[in-house]
């Protein structure tokens, strides 16, 4: 459901559309039973504040073919989500010139609540979306930049906000079967009486892979709603329960691919692997009145995380090898609140809008362990962290006249932290507290060229957190040396130039030319337990997006993405000016068909080379993936499926990195040295198939 396409000829109605548009496209809604919801509005011209913010359409990813749940997040133009372990760890994420990690610089929310995890045991702002059912997403709301107020930690390269349904039209039950055990079993369904409604859904899944060490994953997810109200003032409750556990294969040297010595598909330690265990509960109130919109939530959630993983094999510890474990026991608990109203400024009609937000993180265990076959070995760092961050935001819209508008905000962040080292040897050495605080300001502004055409101009300022472990440490727990403080929170800035082509709703057409400078790239490496020095980066690029619904039956979708990203100043000896695995092009387009029974989704996603060294002398290969997916309605109750992913075959990676390891086999001979460099892969799935059937009730 897109907005209605119009220039208004007085501002006093434009600044009413602008902020019922803002409520519907940015708020999830309650149900009320004879009103219909498809999800949020999509940016349009007239109330849009950039050419890179938008809502992806419901029907466009919900009928694509996913992999994973993460998948989901490709409904971000621009945005890449790949793996590089089993399917319990959270993706791996690209956008904008970054390799984001698991999170880094891409907030995520789903349901109002964050997924990113700051200080997390893994890697700092960890967003693991594997207790999402796709399924039950109604809207995938998306930002780019650094340039809106209510945007805070995480969101420098941009934020994805996925909103949960509150009713089902029916309810229903889906088996899945597909290629290498993977079967599936979602049930749903929701019941509404007079304004009140109860939603549950259970999710069981079990997958063994094409690896030649089975991934045995099994995952449990259940999800319970209850929603009151109407669509201008309601209230919902609620409750997400997910366990899984699993096997994974990490990514293998590829030298040993090219002799023979293990399979495209093998593992060098069976014994990696994970579990994860998240609770949450969670809460809305709103209220869209003459007195303007409020809506306030809070959530609480109780987390479980541990991980055995090994990516260097026999090369620090040729004995015992290298794997290790990473932990963490943590509850997370936040509240926000946020106002906004018309108000006029100097004769001009705007919007201003307000709120605080607080997250607290209570870490009870965040660890980092040598171990061998998931047995402990010895203790790195072992920590007790609490953490806050509380947050205020003010932005203020204006209509100067019928073409032009624009807004300008002010975010501020307080970060807190405690560390307390448990570790005996270095623990209070590394032990610490302090705070830090940034103000960021942000403005936008639009120009209505014609009725089809605005120009939009955007520059802001924004952060993302360091591990806080980072900010305290003296020595490095491994080698006992003295280690560098990484700064808590890390500042950035950034603008963009665009324009947005809007002739009719059926029609969409975005462009943006933008950059992006950090002040810093020091990150807190939890593999190692330590710091790892970095310097000050620029990224820049250009995004292009095409939605177009052709006709009745085919909708058709691209997007394309080129971008450099840069060190600045003198690269140190040895090194270059490459940021290193920073992604450079990324091409993504789709179609879908859908007429009487028949709905047919077809999905393109290139993934170009890369730099995996600051000097460019090594760089990843080209990937590419094409899925296809179909449903058959036989009747109102039954509809059948095909999904087919990586239909092509394409032997592609979803990772490659290049550094140094050594193989038992390798020590044996004597060939390891210091270490053998090389490119480490992960590959991407081979062509499978995936069956459904689906009863409605």
């Amino acid at each position: 459901m897109k907005a209605a396409l119009r220039i208004v000829p007085r501002p006093r109605p434009l600044v009413l559309c602008l902020l019922v548009a803002h409520g519907a496209a940015w708020a999830q809604t309650t149900h009320l039973p004879e009103v219909e919801v498809s999800g949020p509005r999509d940016a349009a011209i007239g109330v849009a504040d950039s050419a890179s913010e938008g809502a992806a359409e419901r029907a466009s990813f919900q009928s694509r073919p996913k992999l994973r749940p993460g998948d989901i997040v490709e409904a971000v133009p621009g945005v890449v989500a790949t793996q590089h372990s089993g399917d319990g760890k959270a993706n791996q994420y690209f956008l904008r010139g970054f390799n984001l990690d698991h999170g880094t610089d891409f907030a995520v929310t789903v349901d109002g609540m964050p997924v990113n995890m700051p200080s997390h045991g893994h890697g700092q702002g960890y967003a693991d979306l594997n207790f999402l059912i796709p399924d039950l997403v109604s809207g995938v709301r998306y930002r780019k930049g650094p340039y809106f107020a209510d945007n805070g930690d995480f969101s420098l390269a941009g934020t994805a906000s996925l909103d949960y349904m509150s009713v089902l039209d029916a309810p229903f039950a889906e088996v899945t079967l597909g290629a290498n055990g993977l079967r599936r079993l979602l049930a749903a369904g929701s019941q509404t009486v007079d304004d009140r409604t109860w939603l549950g859904a259970i999710e069981l899944e079990g997958n063994d892979g094409p690896w030649d060490v089975p991934e045995r994953l099994r995952k449990i997810n259940a999800v319970v709603r209850y929603s009151q109200g109407s669509p201008t003032r309601g209230f919902s409750v609620t409750g997400m329960a997910y366990r899984s556990h699993w096997n994974s294969t990490d990514q293998i040297p590829q030298r040993l691919i090219e002799s023979g010595e293990i399979p495209r598909f093998g593992s060098l330690n069976p014994t990696d692997g994970g579990t994860t265990r998240r609770l949450s509960l969670s809460g809305k109130w709103f209220d869209k009145g003459p007195q303007g919109h409020t809506q306030i939530s809070a959530y609480a959630i109780d987390y479980r995380f541990d991980l055995f993983s090994d990516f260097t094999y026999f090369l620090n510890n040729p004995t015992d090898g290298d794997q290790f474990e990473q932990t963490d026991r943590r509850r997370v608990f936040g509240a926000q609140a946020s106002h906004s109203l018309t108000n006029q400024i100097a004769g001009l009609d705007g919007i201003l809008s307000a709120g605080v937000q607080w997250r607290g993180d209570r870490i009870g265990e965040v660890g980092l362990y040598q171990t061998a076959a998931r047995n402990r070995l010895s203790t790195v760092r072992n920590d007790r962290v609490s953490q806050d961050l509380l947050s205020m935001h003010a932005q203020q819209v204006v209509v100067f006249s019928e073409r032009w508008r624009g807004y300008a905000g002010l975010r501020g962040d307080l970060l807190r932290y405690d560390v307390q080292g448990r570790e005996a040897t270095y623990g209070a050495a590394n032990s610490g507290r302090g705070d830090d605080v940034l103000v960021s300001p942000k403005a936008g502004l639009a120009f209505a060229l014609t009725p089809a055409h605005e120009l939009y101009l955007n520059a802001g300022r924004g952060f993302h957190s360091n591990d806080v472990r980072g900010a305290t440490i003296q020595t490095d727990p491994q080698s006992g040396l003295p280690a560098d403080r990484v700064p808590a929170l890390v500042r950035g800035s950034g603008a963009e130039i665009g324009w947005r082509f809007q002739p009719n709703q059926d029609l969409s057409i975005t462009a943006a030319l933008w950059q992006l400078q950090l002040d810093s790239e020091l990150v807190y490496v939890g593999d190692a337990g330590a710091t790892e020095p970095g310097r000050a980066s620029r990224r820049r690029g250009l995004e292009a997006t095409l939605r177009w619904k052709a006709s009745p039956l085919w909708r058709l979708e691209a997007d394309a993405a080129v971008s450099r990203a840069r060190y600045e100043g003198v690269a140190p000896e040895g090194e270059g000016n490459f940021v290193d695995n920073a992604v450079e092009r990324v091409f993504a387009a789709g179609a879908t068909y859908a007429q009487g029974p028949w709905t047919t989704s077809v999905r393109l996603r290139y993934l170009g080379p890369r730099p995996l060294d600051t000097l460019n002398s090594v760089r990843s290969r080209a990937s590419t993936v094409l899925n296809v997916g179909t449903r058959y309605a036989v009747n109102r109750a039954l509809t059948l499926g095909v999904d087919m992913f990586n239909l092509a075959g394409k032997k592609g990676n979803d990772i490659e990195y290049f550094y140094a390891s050594c193989t038992a086999g390798e020590v044996a001979r004597g060939d390891c040295g210091s270490g053998i460099e090389g490119r480490h892969v992960h590959p991407m799935e081979p062509r499978s198939v995936r069956l459904s059937a689906k009863w409605t009730f």
